[in-house]
């Protein structure tokens, strides 16, 4: 018979370890209970939120999923094109700024130019320059070269989503063997065979800790694509923006409503990554 391998023993938590864990706990408490109350106001009427926002719905205030059905058909806009819309720039913004910036920042680590130098420092000055700086300048551009679509919107995205990403991918590439690239040089194996046949799977951890901070950046932008998009398109944050008294009142219910749909996708996304973020940040940026 086989020998069962004895389970290393538990270690004991110190006095300082359980302070921090009983800490934390309540930092959390604090960070989950804004979302809770969300929740709990959207089946609660108006009058029920303006008269107990922190309390439990009643058999007088609870309104079921009425406040549901009342935000996705506000307005004359139908709530399905508007998670369309949503949908659409954030997966094709995400998916491009990781192709784009993946191949951008392998290639800045391989070579040696000055030239790949400069636009390095010029992707990480990126991310200290405050979006006010140039987002009159960038939405009078975006009018003129027709950007103003959830086509051109994507390219936009990729601008000012490239600082973060290449910064953590060319840390990334950094700890990976040279050697690896050279073997399959020699194999045949061409630039694009050996990025995406070879660099690619290994860069998975930093792919998906990129594409999780990118998604939930573009999932809940709204200056952005307000400023740029034409009217006749919207994403759920705008939508939301809407029923703040755009119609002569303001809709209380219906905005917790839209703001819970709102947030049930990228926590499920979140929750489904979630164990490749501290591996991917860590590797993208120790080593860079």
């Amino acid at each position: 018979m086989a020998k069962v391998k004895d389970r290393p023993p538990k270690k004991k938590q110190t006095l300082g370890m359980k302070i921090l864990t009983v800490l934390f706990t309540v930092i959390s408490v604090f960070y989950v209970a804004p979302v809770f109350i969300v929740f709990m106001n959207s089946f609660k009427t108006n009058a029920g939120i303006s008269a107990g926002p922190f309390e439990f719905p009643t058999a007088e205030t609870f309104v079921g999923f009425k406040s549901y059905i009342t935000g996705m058909f506000y307005g004359n806009y139908p709530f399905w094109k508007t998670i369309v819309c949503s949908f659409f720039i954030t997966v094709g913004g995400v998916v491009l700024i990781l192709v784009c910036t993946s191949m951008c920042a392998w290639y800045i680590q391989r070579s040696n130019s000055i030239v790949c130098k400069i636009i390095y420092y010029f992707c990480i000055f990126s991310m200290v320059v405050p979006f006010q700086m140039v987002m009159f300048t960038l939405s009078k551009t975006a009018d003129s070269l027709k950007l103003n679509t959830p086509w051109g919107i994507l390219i936009i995205y990729l601008g000012f989503g490239a600082g973060l990403a290449v910064f953590m991918f060319s840390g990334f590439v950094k700890s990976i063997p040279i050697e690896i690239e050279e073997a399959a040089d020699v194999d045949g194996a061409g630039p694009m065979r050996t990025f995406f046949g070879i660099v690619l799977p290994i860069m998975k951890p930093t792919f998906i800790s990129v594409a999780i901070l990118e998604t939930m950046w573009i999932w809940n932008d709204y200056l952005l694509p307000y400023l740029i998009l034409d009217k006749t398109y919207r994403t759920i944050p705008i939508h939301i923006q809407y029923l703040n008294g755009s119609y002569g009142h303001t809709d209380t219910t219906a905005i917790m409503a839209l703001i819970v749909l709102s947030i049930v996708p990228i926590v499920i996304f979140y929750f489904a990554c979630q164990k490749y973020i501290i591996e991917g940040v860590v590797a993208g940026a120790v080593k860079g």
